[in-house]
């Protein structure tokens, strides 16, 4: 029974870190397609996503998105967290493709500090006090970088808030998440073909008027969307959250170090503190989860 429930965790441990490694890659994928305008590029995502989607869950077996399309609360709901997840998408790849990386890596490193502000506002959980002061810390972290580069970070933000609501959403919704996308992206789908015809009759469309190589990048939006969130639904039946809430931050620290490092995007003094201010909040955060685990373990 121990060999099995290792096994398992190493399995879990395995498909965490290939998803949050691939998230944390993303910006080299994206980067191949800098010469695309970002509205297409999300387009083509959505598209794709749909139907790379359909051929993965009638493979697995899985068609719980036929019961979720006969619920109109449900169809409400996932337009909503469709509208979210689409913005997401959209900003990130402009982002990435406007050299500004640095500041969408930061978007996510807040993220999960900005989930523990919705569960107090929302869901009415307790906010303990190593996790008050690792909110403080993360809103200083981002009122020093506004205040000292004349302008709101609205990437990081947007990034962080926009995830944080599709998040609280879908807890809402309770769905699975590979069914609940399908029929995310599925209701988002009639206005991306629209603008994509709509660019083509302008003439200024790309697919099928560029490179074999661009128009494959363009299809590989769909595989590249759900492979991870398959990853992520393994990892999450196999290992604790507490473990993923740990491994997630590998994507933002790799996202970070591509455009640092790769992409030689600027990461002046006045950064470097905003990023150790919420960095030291992500620290506190993180011994919060560690102590709540400890006493769970115990109690049990």
């Amino acid at each position: 029974m121990k060999q099995q429930n290792h096994d398992t965790y190493v399995t879990g441990l395995f498909y965490a870190l290939a998803c949050y490694i691939t998230w944390g890659l993303f910006p080299l994928y994206w980067k191949l397609l800098v010469h695309v305008p970002s509205q297409q590029i999300l387009a083509h995502r959505i598209i794709w996503s749909v139907v790379f989607l359909i051929a993965m869950l009638l493979v697995l077996r899985n068609r719980n998105f036929l019961v979720y399309l006969k619920r109109p609360r449900t169809l409400g709901l996932l337009f909503i967290t469709g509208t979210l997840v689409g913005g997401n998408w959209f900003v990130y790849i402009y982002a990435v493709n406007h050299d500004h990386i640095v500041e969408a890596s930061l978007g996510y490193y807040i993220n999960p500090l900005v989930n523990v502000l919705f569960g107090v506002l929302f869901l009415k959980e307790r906010l303990g006090k190593l996790k008050l002061i690792a909110v403080a810390f993360a809103l200083a972290g981002v009122a020093w970088l506004a205040f000292h580069i004349g302008r709101v970070p609205w990437i990081s933000l947007f990034l962080a808030f926009s995830f944080a609501l599709y998040a609280l959403f879908r807890k809402k919704a309770n769905l699975e998440s590979l069914p609940g996308l399908l029929i995310e992206t599925l209701l988002l789908s009639p206005m991306a073909l629209y603008y994509l015809w709509f660019v083509n009759q302008q003439g200024s469309g790309v697919f099928l008027h560029a490179s074999l190589l661009i128009n494959f990048l363009l299809i590989l939006g769909g595989p590249v969307t759900a492979i991870p969130l398959f990853w992520f639904g393994k990892a999450a039946t196999r290992i604790p959250l507490s473990t993923i809430g740990f491994i997630q931050y590998l994507s933002p620290t790799l996202q970070l170090m591509l455009g640092v490092l790769v992409y030689r995007e600027p990461f002046s003094p006045v950064y470097l503190a905003s990023f150790m201010l919420v960095w030291t909040a992500l620290v506190i955060y993180s011994v919060s989860l560690m102590r709540e685990y400890r006493k769970r373990r115990i109690s049990v």
